[in-house]
């Protein structure tokens, strides 16, 4: 692709965005640590509006985002078409305690890939959903799925 041939940059709508966090797995959780911003990578599920993850006793994750506003992202970039999107959301952060709300989130709640890392389930509203594909072509990859096949010899970028 020429440099002037460059792509669209295009609004998504939350009905989009949704749909592209339910297809994801890693995603980023920024907050700040010592008063200095941080993105930390987290295995996730969507439940409804809310991101739910879980993190071990004593992380700085933990402590980070418990009722702190905090921010979600998860993205899907192929360099060789130079197409891709990102989805951000924002809430305010909080522990799930209420055991019947645990149990609901029993099934749905991702394996942590980390051992030991399951003492906590943080959920996060998403108050603020926004997000932007490049190229108008993108758009019509989001018709297919949450997250489209890449092109031979792409590697998306989930992380």
């Amino acid at each position: 692709m020429d440099a002037g041939e460059g792509g669209e940059l295009v609004e998504l709508t939350r009905t989009e965005c949704l749909r592209l966090l339910a297809g994801g797995v890693i995603g980023r959780i920024i907050c700040t640590d010592g008063a200095l911003p941080t993105a930390q990578p987290v295995n996730y599920v969507l439940d409804g509006e809310e991101i739910i993850f879980r993190t071990a006793n004593g992380s700085k994750l933990a402590a980070a985002t418990r009722n702190a506003v905090v921010a979600f992202q998860l993205d899907q970039f192929d360099t060789a078409t130079r197409k891709g999107w990102s989805v951000l959301g924002v809430g305010e952060a909080y522990e799930v305690i209420d055991p019947a709300r645990l149990a609901e989130l029993t099934d749905l709640q991702p394996d942590p890939w980390v051992r030991d890392h399951d003492a906590h389930t943080i959920a996060i509203p998403l108050g603020i959903l926004t997000g932007r594909c490049v190229t108008a072509d993108a758009i019509r990859h989001l018709e297919a799925g949450p997250h489209p096949e890449p092109r031979p010899g792409a590697a998306p970028v989930t992380m």
